[in-house]
């Protein structure tokens, strides 16, 4: 490991805490689209299969963020106990629907309960957060999180699609469901690294969301999220009209590698200049991406082009990080954190059900043209908040790419 983060790991704890949240972020690439895939073979309804994973998407997006209010309130233990369980539960009645065919709104009712499920990622982030703020550690910190969630994306899929097809439909689900229990159990068990709660903190006027700079990334993510939807389900599509659908696992597995392989990368480097200008080109590099799948016709040029899509992720997912710590105050961190995921949910949720109806009505490469309008979108709005960004609250948390002259008074 190179050294920028080998050094993250030198504080005690923060290798069990890290190793919690790559367990419990695995249902996070795993769930989704293992409804995908066990739905699509019981009933070979890709518009429920579709629906049913927006379904899960919107009601994250609905509850994510309260749960995290609640999280930096009254701590990670208190809250991320009863809401995976909750979860849990509605996992395992999604399943039992789905095996002995019970009527469609059981599956749609399972599925927004599974919703409640908590943000792991804003969790760890804002215990690295509570670690090494102000210092340019945090800056290697998000990008290392945004390597272990590429990492998730490259075998969940893998592990969800591989066993559903090969062992029975639940499969995928069922493992994700036991991830997510292994790894909030453990990670809520570590109470020492655990952020301070700041239950009287309400300056502000309530919501996270209230920053102007926080609603631009969100609103943004929306729309960046509905092309991980629509990829995700039209890659699926996409394989299983070649007769190769547990490929697809493989093919996705690319399109996180690469995001994977740019975030190793980026987390070494040292830039300066404005991080708001940095977000926006990454924004628009992920559109343009978008494009060549229009009019790949195979498999492995598939691959190939989703590969080079994933470059531009997770660095503008890092950037984001920082953009958040600039806007939002410091006793709402993991909230304004968990309101970004929520933007990507509200996005996977409207470009995996339009894909699916796309797919069922024109076939699954018109399905492509999905996420190309999506990458459009996400640019038009970006470019339209951009004023927003460049101009951070007064009293914020303040953004790892300010770290040096914090560093050098502190020398001094």
């Amino acid at each position: 490991m190179p050294s920028p983060y080998r050094a993250l790991f030198a504080e005690p704890g923060t290798k069990a805490f890290s190793a919690a949240g790559f367990i419990g972020r695995m249902p996070l690439s795993m769930m989704g689209i293992g409804v995908v895939t066990m739905v699509s073979q019981l009933t070979g309804r890709y518009g429920l299969a579709g629906a049913l994973s927006a379904t899960i998407a919107l009601s994250a997006a609905a509850i994510g963020p309260r749960i995290s209010r609640l999280v930096d309130r009254h701590g990670q233990r208190r809250v991320l106990r009863p809401a995976t369980l909750a979860a849990l539960l509605a996992a395992a009645g999604l399943l039992l629907a789905a095996h002995y065919r019970w009527p469609d709104w059981v599956l749609f009712v399972c599925a927004a309960g599974i919703g409640s499920v908590p943000s792991l990622g804003a969790m760890i982030r804002a215990r690295w957060a509570a670690l090494y703020r102000g210092t340019p550690k945090l800056h290697t910190a998000y990008s290392f999180e945004s390597v272990v969630d590429e990492v998730c994306f490259i075998f969940g899929p893998i592990i969800s699609i591989g066993l559903s097809t090969a062992w029975f439909p639940e499969a995928g689900p069922l493992l994700a469901a036991c991830f997510l229990l292994a790894g909030v159990l453990w990670l809520t068990s570590q109470r020492a690294t655990e952020p301070e709660p700041h239950p009287r903190e309400r300056r502000g006027g309530g919501s996270a969301l209230r920053a102007p700079g926080l609603q631009v990334l969100v609103a943004t993510f929306a729309a960046t999220g509905s092309i991980f939807g629509a990829v995700d389900v039209v890659t699926v599509a996409f394989a299983d009209d070649r007769g190769h659908k547990g490929a697809a696992s493989l093919v996705l597995a690319l399109y996180a590698a690469g995001s994977c392989v740019a975030g190793v990368v980026f987390g070494l480097l040292r830039l300066s200049g404005a991080p708001e200008r940095r977000w926006l080109l990454g924004v628009a590099a992920m559109a343009v991406s978008m494009i060549p799948l229009l009019l790949v016709g195979n498999l492995p040029l598939l691959a190939v082009a989703l590969f080079v899509a994933g470059l531009s992720i997770a660095p503008t997912m890092i950037t984001t990080m920082s953009l958040i710590e600039e806007h939002v105050p410091r006793a709402q961190l993991t909230e304004g954190m968990t309101w970004v995921s929520t933007g990507l949910a509200v996005g996977i949720a409207a470009g995996s059900s339009v894909a699916g109806w796309v797919i069922d009505a024109a076939g699954a490469r018109a399905g492509y043209g999905v996420p190309a309008v999506s990458g459009a979108v996400a640019v038009a709005v970006g470019f339209l908040g951009y004023r927003r960004l460049r101009r951070p609250a007064a009293g914020r948390g303040g953004t790892v790419e300010q770290h040096s002259e914090r560093e050098e008074r502190h020398l001094a």
